[in-house]
């Protein structure tokens, strides 16, 4: 089987909601990673044989097919194709899986997977609210669902809190990680950790136009004491906004090649795929699955925890680092180091290319070998993606 080579990694810094990058468009946005992809790389743009984008809410300016969109507002040709793809918060994990998954097979040489989401325009969940606000259908979870599993929805809030009960984290061990995640992304800034996956995007502002280059929802300043005093998102749990991913406007995109494409482009990987897993479990506590998702992927990979050398686990609520830290046994010193999605935002369908964008180049600048990536995903399911640094 030939082997998938990650050639350019690159993103957006983080927008808060209503924040700096609320001005653009989605597909516009989207556009600009994969100019920077072209640009960076050098490639011509022709030779690009599909573009897998996720985006969770396809809705409004996302809807109609944003891959294609976001194809036509870029310098790409409209030869090239695109797909758009749904698998929750790891849809564009799972366009670098399909895209890793075709060149691995020989079907395609050339594909870049991405992944766009504006939650200041288009608000999590607003694909199903208009629905039901006129009256439209019954919601996406049928009468068999919902008996089935004894529940009338499936909500990640709950899940957090049920996570966080489960594993016995209390409201200080939420936020004290919370803190860690502020710290670790403000001195990832400091130190120019993230200047060689961040696309510079013009923004307005009141002194003139500027380039967005640092995650908006960073507080260089965080406390333990500002963190604890926000309220809690239901009386009596453990779960707030401040030990929670933020709302977050990016996008995100990767290039991946085959061998035989490296060659006949005269490029240099920055990594390969070594292994590619995705699992589902139980869709009410819904955020653990990632725990056995890794077991998995590290069996299949003939590899142990203590072989890989750095971590990206999505922060979705803070439970779901801790207990995979926990379950896995995995060194905490090699998780998130640049910090997760607690502090730098967590952009939905944009968040699995942004968090291979982060990991190879973190695996490169600290001369390290092996990265694992793993992502909680509405209705239980979890990718894991290993990859090797080149």
């Amino acid at each position: 089987m030939a082997e998938a080579y990650i050639v350019e990694a690159v993103r957006t810094a983080g927008g808060r909601r209503g924040g700096k990058l609320a001005g653009w468009h989605p597909a516009d946005l989207g556009a600009e990673v994969l100019n920077a992809i072209v640009d960076r790389s050098g490639i011509d743009s022709a030779a690009i044989e599909d573009v897998i984008v996720g985006c969770v809410t396809q809705a409004g300016e996302q809807a109609f097919h944003l891959g294609r969109n976001a194809v036509l507002a870029s310098k790409l040709p409209e030869s090239v194709p695109a797909v758009t793809i749904d698998r929750q918060c790891g849809s564009s994990q799972q366009a670098i899986q399909f895209a890793a998954q075709a060149v691995m097979s020989g079907t395609q040489d050339v594909v870049i997977a991405a992944g766009i989401e504006s939650m200041s325009r288009v608000p999590m969940f607003s694909n199903m609210a208009l629905h039901q606000k006129e009256g439209i259908g019954l919601g996406p979870f049928s009468k068999r669902i919902q008996e089935r599993f004894g529940v009338e929805t499936f909500s990640q809030f709950i899940g957090a809190e049920m996570m966080a009960r489960k594993y016995g984290f209390s409201r200080e061990q939420l936020d004290e990680y919370a803190l860690r995640s502020h710290q670790r992304a403000a001195a990832a800034v400091k130190s120019g950790a993230f200047e060689n996956e961040i696309v510079p995007v013009t923004v307005e502002t009141p002194d003139g136009p500027q380039q967005h280059v640092v995650d908006e929802g960073i507080r260089f300043d965080a406390t333990l004491e500002g963190i604890s005093s926000v309220k809690l998102l239901q009386e009596g749990g453990r779960i707030s906004a401040a030990n929670a991913s933020q709302i977050c406007d990016g996008s995100s995109a990767v290039l991946i090649m085959s061998e035989k494409a490296l060659k006949e482009h005269g490029l240099k990987p920055l990594a390969r795929i070594h292994n590619l897993t995705v699992t589902a479990g139980d869709p009410v506590i819904m955020l653990e699955e990632p725990i056995p998702a890794t077991r998995k992927a590290l069996a299949k990979a003939g590899m142990t925890i203590d072989d890989i050398d750095l971590y990206e686990v999505n922060e979705a609520f803070a439970p779901v680092p801790l207990a995979w830290l926990r379950e896995t046994g995995a060194d905490p010193d090699k998780l998130n180091i640049n910090g997760g999605a607690i502090a730098l935002g967590h952009p939905l369908g944009a968040s699995g290319t942004k968090l291979m964008a982060t990991l190879v180049h973190a695996l490169r600048a600290q001369g390290k070998r092996y990265g694992l990536q793993t992502m909680c995903e509405g209705g239980g399911i979890a990718n894991v993606t290993i990859v090797e640094a080149a």
